[in-house]
């Protein structure tokens, strides 16, 4: 059976050669470890919320609410990144409500009534997050006028500067990137809120990854965080540490979920 690597949440075409130097360092050391089958290249094409994780997935990043939610136990996770960007503290994430530079809008609550922008319907930054902080505004009743599902955070990017909607809310980390490799587009637009915190977008591995391979995987990727050997890899993608996250903090996620039930926005619309 081939084994897959990916690395799809973080995946702007400007960033595939940090991606890839990441993977060359953690398969490095995995096949020094004696690992026998490791992927050569990562999948670039694998979206960021596939029909299902595969079994063969040796290693990837997921997004948390969807581990609780529709991948609920097809995965192991290995680790929490601690990213070096504004919105994050520790082995944590957040979204940035983000509208356009000549937006008149002051907070959220002045964009009651406009058009929200959502990368996908089980995105924890895109959705979860955004849902739980809208919830504290909304009354109980719609927000938006319109929600457009498009597909991913740099999809929500590019038409919240064509002006096909209002407002999106989109991942800091992604944030940050975008900013890195976009400054010129990124100049077009500001944010406006932000939302509650959650722990970081995790890497995992399949549920089916063998005990001792995963102990390997695990040890691999803090080795990679932490020897000054790898400064370049981690750079590249923002990384200062990778963390142990407990599975009670992602379970956490759906206490957001709970919660803007109780306050009557079960729905982001």
């Amino acid at each position: 059976m081939t084994l897959l690597a990916s690395l799809p949440m973080y995946n702007f075409p400007e960033m595939r050669a940090d991606n890839a130097r990441f993977w060359r360092a953690l398969r490095g050391l995995l096949i020094e470890a004696g690992l026998k089958e490791v992927p050569d290249e990562l999948i670039f094409e694998r979206g960021p919320v596939p029909p299902a994780l595969e079994s063969n997935l040796l290693f990837s990043q997921t997004c948390g609410y969807p581990l609780e939610t529709v991948f609920k136990g097809q995965a192991i996770r290995l680790g929490a990144p601690v990213y070096e960007v504004p919105g994050c503290d520790g082995p944590t994430h957040r979204a940035f409500f983000v509208a356009r530079a000549d937006s008149p809008a002051q907070g959220l609550a002045d964009l009651r009534g406009s058009v929200f922008l959502l990368n996908s319907t089980v995105s924890n930054s895109g959705m979860n997050l955004p849902r739980r902080a809208l919830a504290e505004i909304a009354g109980g009743k719609p927000f938006f006028r319109a929600v457009i599902e498009t597909g991913g955070h740099p999809a929500s990017l590019e038409r919240l500067l064509r002006g096909d909607g209002d407002l999106a809310s989109i991942d800091c980390v992604t944030y940050a990137f975008w900013r890195r490799h976009r400054p010129e587009a990124a100049a077009r637009v500001r944010v406006i809120a932000e939302t509650p915190l959650s722990p970081a977008i995790p890497f995992v591995t399949s549920v089916a990854t063998p005990a001792d391979v995963v102990d390997l995987l695990r040890h691999a990727l803090r080795t990679v965080a932490s020897e000054p050997r790898y400064a370049a890899a981690r750079a590249g993608l923002m990384i200062a540490a990778i963390e142990d996250v407990p599975d009670a903090a992602y379970a956490g996620l759906l206490d957001y979920e709970a919660e803007a039930a109780q306050l009557g926005y079960p729905r982001l619309i």
